[in-house]
């Protein structure tokens, strides 16, 4: 018998961090006392009181039944609890709150619910490879926005073709970024939603580091005057709780938006185990000094490795939120080239930018998922190459 794919899967490249992973192996199986930098996966554990939440959760019976669709009211509720606390964002838990199977998952799903083939997707370069690649699932086009470093790496929305706009249906935007570690403005999302109702395009905000920052809160596109009227938020409990192998998160804002997930959801998966609901809960309620210790980790590995490289000649940014780091490479050279040079010559494994698309040639990402004692050996390491 002879198996042939689907268009939709042939057309798509190697997934980014399926290929680092191919890349890690084969280091591993060779000896390298390899510095793993590359994949935004928290290595500090989930908080205990959230374990402990879930130890008991996990006994009751009644969630070793099918979970409700659209998410336990409680959790939705302790979202919208969560929200009007970190953003004063009043949200309907009933009709403006829908649970995720992780972020990952609602995104990939987005499109399905309002692209038809042929409509167009923007979608920011460099940027999560999920936002094109659900793009293309649903039959529509990705048109690329290039996140420039002197335009903040931010979208020019004002470049975009008149005929483009017209034929655009959904839009993807994500702050604080990734891979950029970059923040938006308010003026910035002022001009998203003048924009979205200017050429009917549903906003899809990706939010999942918002509260990974370090000297300035980041905002919440939910808190601008007429977000809610033209699109919704991506949100998780991965990186902000260090649960990213718990697989949930969740979508909020404009209730027609989040009902066209919903429906697209019933019909693929059967929502998300309630015991992990209910430790979530706990999460969602969790007093901000804990987060803020997590925080603090961050923030001394992200001043050494900043420093480090630095001193080094890198030319980067230092960031204000996220766990990365983006840093231009060394002339001559490219992403994928130097970043295999770093694994061979350093034992240091990052992220190259073209692997987040075009517009990311020309740079790397570290991620600070390593113990700083790690991260100050990398920055040895690479400090002893010539650049």
């Amino acid at each position: 018998m002879q198996i042939q794919y689907a268009e939709r899967i042939r057309t798509l490249p190697p997934y980014l961090f399926a290929a680092i992973d191919q890349m890690k192996r084969e280091a591993l199986a060779k000896g390298a006392d390899l510095i793993d930098l590359s994949i935004g996966d928290p290595d500090i554990p989930t908080p205990k009181h959230i374990v402990e939440a879930i130890k008991k959760a996990v006994e009751n019976p009644e969630h070793h039944r099918y979970p409700s669709y659209e998410g336990m009211f409680s959790y939705r509720q302790a979202v919208a609890r969560w929200y009007k606390r970190r953003f004063n964002v009043e949200l309907d838990p009933e009709k403006e709150v829908l649970s995720l199977i992780g972020s990952k998952e609602g995104i990939g799903h987005i499109p399905l619910a309002f692209i038809d083939p042929g409509d167009i997707v923007l979608v920011p370069s460099p940027g999560y490879p999920v936002y094109p690649v659900g793009t293309k699932f649903a039959g529509g086009i990705p048109y690329f926005m290039p996140l420039r470093e002197e335009n903040n790496f931010l979208p020019d929305l004002k470049a975009i073709p008149e005929d483009v706009c017209s034929r655009a249906k959904l839009m993807f935007i994500n702050y604080p970024n990734n891979p950029t570690s970059a923040g938006a403005t308010i003026d910035f999302y002022k001009e998203v939603i003048y924009f979205a109702r200017k050429y009917n395009i549903i906003v899809c905000h990706d939010a999942a580091y918002s509260e990974v920052y370090y000297e300035e809160r980041p905002i919440s596109f939910l808190e601008i005057e007429g977000a809610k009227e033209v699109g919704i938020e991506f949100h998780s409990l991965s990186k902000t709780y260090n649960m990213t192998g718990w697989r949930i998160g969740y979508a909020v804002g404009n209730r027609d938006i989040i009902a066209g997930l919903g429906k697209v959801k019933t019909n693929l998966d059967s929502g998300v185990f309630q015991a992990i609901q209910e430790a979530s809960i706990v999460a969602l309620d969790t007093d901000d000094q804990i987060l803020k210790e997590i925080r603090d980790i961050y923030k001394e590995r992200r001043d050494i490795l900043y420093e480090g490289l630095k001193s080094k000649g890198f030319d980067l940014r230092k960031p204000n939120a996220t766990f990365y780091l983006w840093v231009k490479v060394p002339r001559g050279t490219n992403s994928i080239e130097f970043v295999g040079r770093l694994l061979k010559e350093a034992e240091v494994l990052c992220t190259p930018g073209v692997g987040f698309g075009e517009y990311g040639e020309g740079y790397i990402r570290f991620a600070l998922t390593q113990p700083k004692e790690r991260i100050r050996e990398a920055v040895n390491r690479i400090g002893r190459l010539i650049i």
